[in-house]
This record gives C-alpha cells, structure tokens and sequence, in this order.
C-alpha cells in the first residue's frame, strides 16, 4: 500500500543544548497510508501534538526523518509543496480564520499558492460542500458556533488540495453537538473524498471511528492497532492514564462478568446486536 507519511527514527528535543532540554519524542518510527484514517491518543504531554507537527513540517527533527509524499521535512526548497499535500487544521479554529466573510475565509489558501481566480471560486464551492457548509458562505464566521467555525477552518484547508489533513484535537474547545458535526465531517471526507486524515485526539469515542489507532506515552509509540485490538487492552490503557470508550468500559465488565459477548465493543449497535442477536 502506498504510503504518504513514513516516520524513521525520528526523535524531537525542546531546548536542545540547554539544561532544561525536554525530550518530546523518543526514536519513533511509523508510516501512514495513502487514504487511512489514523487516530494518534495518548495522555497530555505524551508528544502527540508534536509528532502531528512533524507531518507537515511546522517542527523538524532533531534527528531521524520525516518524509511526506517522498518529500523530506528538512529540505527548505519542499516545505511549501509538503504543506499542500498535508494540510493542519488547529485546535482552536479562530485561530485560522482570517476572513469576515466564510467563502473569503475558505478562498484564502489557494489565493495565495497563486491559484486562478476562476479555479479558486470552483474550490471554495467544493470545499463548502464537502463540510455541508454551503449556505452559510456569505455568513461572518465570527457569528457561527464552534462547530460550524472548525468546519470552515477544514474547508479552507481542503480547498487547498490537501492528500492528507492533520488534525491537532480539533474538537478539544467545542461541546458535543460541535464534536459530533466535526466527527461527521471527518469520516465523510475520508470515504469520499478519499483524502488520508490524522486526528489527534483525547476523546477516545473519536479515535473508535478509525482506520488505526496509534496510542503514545512519554514521546513513544506504546500500542498500535485497529480500534478493537487497542480498545481491548482496558487495563494497559489505564495504566498509561488512558480511558476507553464509554460503552466499550460497560461490555468489558460486561464480558469479564461471564456474559457471552465478545470482548471488544466499540458502538451502542454493537452492545445491542450482541446481547439480542438479530433472529
């Protein structure tokens, strides 16, 4: 399978040289196929947010290699075409809005790679679409919630032509219903926009919907796997200060209680399917 992100060996040191100096990342290697969705978790400070940012090259490794498309993180004279083909979309989306207006807020990224004025308007719309944004083109960003907000601040990197989105826990600062458009959103531009996606989250019903998901403790890569071979080992997230999914915690006891179902529960459909199995 084509790859898009391959990570060697990469190590990562805040204030390197200096006594205070913090090892964020310790010798990590891992890749990224072409259209996976990968969910990055683990505790705060485990590096998780700084590894997101080795993938498009906003931080460069201490040593080891990063390497995008092929393209190596380090080399100035890629930094532009590596950050087109892995878009970052942030935490807090204010931060990314830069418009008064949400079509010229999305439009931003391409009028700056230069692109012609009537391709850009055929991206915005596009990109509007594809967050389910569309009617609210001529609103003030400003005047949207949360949810909305962060949806344009994706639109506007999808408008850009990204083959991979990064996702620094972009639903961290929004309420349920905000997480769920955003959620939504995700997996819609993964299946059919075909386009790679990283999240990196805290909230562990998020990283259920993923391809893999990849768990990190103190800079290391710790576990890795589909959602049901992760979520399985409850006690070993735990340990790494880790919850599981909400209705995954209630069948493990379920299951570790003697009830015939499988170990591994990651959806409300999955509990009830399991314990009424369909005639």
């Amino acid at each position: 399978m084509e790859k898009i992100i391959e990570v060697e060996g990469l190590t990562h040191i805040y204030n390197a040289g200096q006594g205070n100096a913090i090892i964020a990342l310790d010798n990590i290697d891992l890749a990224i196929a072409k259209g996976e969705f990968v969910a990055i978790i683990g505790p705060n400070g485990s590096g998780k947010s700084t590894l997101a940012k080795h993938f498009n090259a906003l931080l460069l490794p201490s040593t080891g290699r990063v390497t995008v498309k092929g393209m190596d993180t380090k080399d100035a004279k890629q930094i532009w075409a590596i950050r087109r083909t892995a878009g970052m979309v942030f935490q807090n989306p204010d931060n990314q809005i830069v418009a008064t207006m949400v079509e010229e807020d999305v439009a931003f990224g391409p009028e700056n790679l230069g692109v012609p004025t009537p391709e850009i308007r055929q991206r915005v719309d596009e990109a509007l679409q594809a967050v389910e944004m569309a009617p609210y083109r001529e609103h003030s960003p400003h005047a949207l919630s949360g949810g909305q907000k962060q949806r344009v601040a994706i639109a506007g990197v999808i408008a850009m032509r990204p083959e991979c989105i990064i996702l620094d826990e972009p639903t961290a600062m929004l309420d349920p219903a905000g997480r769920a458009e955003v959620l939504a959103t995700v997996k819609r531009l993964k299946q059919q926009e075909k386009i790679t996606v990283v999240l990196i989250t805290h909230f562990m019903e998020e990283a259920a919907d993923a391809d893999r998901v990849i768990v990190m403790e103190q800079g290391r890569v710790v576990m890795e796997g589909s959602p049901y071979e992760v979520f399985a080992r409850v006690d070993e997230l735990k340990a790494a200060g880790l919850d599981v999914p909400q209705i995954t915690e209630l069948g493990h006891r379920l299951y570790a209680g003697g009830v015939d179902i499988p170990p591994t529960i990651l959806n409300v459909e999955e509990l009830v399917e399991a314990l009424c199995p369909s005639p």
